[in-house]
């Protein structure tokens, strides 16, 4: 008599977005070993054409990538820059003159109907289009002129982490290419800090607690900050569905928070630098109101009236920090999800590819 096959292995819930949260230093690493000369060679390219101005075109996650790379851009470059909506060429049929314009459209699968769309019209319009995704054979790859692959590999879990990252890295490379800097160098210290974090999983834990009943959360932060607050307001809504809303530091003043008091959990990222100087104020105001206050950021932001996650960002510039600061809040929101017996791997109706019109 044969012995009886074992029972198939219950599916662990996290369990793959929880891998792909530790690949990303590998990710990391390639970039930078593997990508970062083709990404410069393509900046130097563009940069040699002068475009005048800048649009990026994004949905999702990518969006918040799309809204890193407006700061850096605007920033570092002193290019004037802006955030499209596709409706007006997709829905409207809008056609503007883009000669001398650089549209950069962010998409990790390349997929989207509306991006590719907008992407073609934009290019008949004269733009300049740069497609930054993780599939170099996608049809927002063959519209664009120029293509940047972010090398992040498949990612199978619905909520977004490795490519989010990756983008950011591969935007820094190219826009930090554009000015002749040196962006590989600058940021080879990204892998190792990025597996420091990773390795504190029992503090982000432990942290989580807070959350598990939290009918509302609250995310803000400044300057290179504010599109971490968005993705990851984004990343506890998508896996938890807790309703997190994100704010500029300077919105939240404008009305907004009205309706923080002392239940209200808030996170605070905190860049070390001026955005998170700017910041201070608001996290003066938030003590005042005895906000449940979290915050992320470096060690002398983390103070006895708040808790917090301690950030190493010592030596790293600022406009690299939101590849590091992202990390422990995507752990946050796995932590939470998994607190509150709910799978991250699969968020009710999601699907991987978006595909909007």
């Amino acid at each position: 008599m044969s012995a009886p096959s074992p029972s198939p292995q219950p599916l662990v819930p996290g369990r793959i977005m929880s891998g792909e949260m530790a690949e990303q230093p590998a990710v990391l690493r390639r970039i930078l070993d593997e990508g970062a000369p083709a990404i410069r060679r393509t900046a130097e390219e563009i940069a040699g054409r002068n475009p005048r101005f800048v649009l990026l075109t994004a949905r999702g996650t990518s969006d918040n990538a799309a809204l890193y790379a407006k700061y850096l851009l605007e920033v570092l470059l002193g290019k004037p820059c802006g955030l499209t909506s596709m409706s007006t060429t997709t829905a409207y049929e809008a056609r503007a003159d883009l000669t001398d314009c650089l549209v950069i459209t962010v998409s990790q699968s390349g997929g989207s109907p509306d991006l590719v769309a907008s992407t073609r019209a934009a290019r008949e319009a004269g733009a300049i289009t740069l497609a930054v995704t993780n599939n170099a054979a996608s049809p927002l790859a063959e519209v664009s002129e120029f293509h940047i692959d972010v090398l992040a590999g498949p990612e199978k879990a619905l909520p977004a982490t490795k490519t989010y990252t990756a983008e950011l890295l591969a935007l820094y490379l190219f826009v930090d290419g554009m000015r002749g800097g040196d962006g590989a160098a600058s940021a080879k210290a990204l892998p190792e800090l990025v597996e420091s974090v990773l390795a504190r999983g029992d503090e982000v834990k432990a942290l989580a607690g807070r959350y598990r009943f939290a009918e509302r959360m609250v995310i803000t932060s400044r300057g290179y900050g504010y599109p971490t607050a968005k993705e990851a307001a984004l990343k506890l809504m998508e896996t938890s569905y807790i309703p997190a809303l994100s704010y500029s530091g300077a919105d939240l003043l404008h009305g907004p928070l009205a309706m923080v008091d002392n239940i209200s959990p808030v996170i605070a990222v905190v860049t070390d630098g001026k955005g998170g100087a700017a910041l201070q104020p608001v996290l003066d105001r938030l003590r005042d109101r005895g906000a449940d206050l979290v915050v992320f950021g470096p060690e002398p932001q983390v103070d006895a009236a708040s808790a917090g996650f301690v950030l190493p960002t010592e030596g790293l510039a600022e406009e690299l920090q939101p590849v590091l600061e992202i990390v422990p809040l995507q752990m946050l929101a796995y932590e939470v999800t998994i607190a509150r017996g709910q799978d991250p791997d699969a968020p009710r109706a999601l699907a991987k590819v978006t595909e909007t019109h």
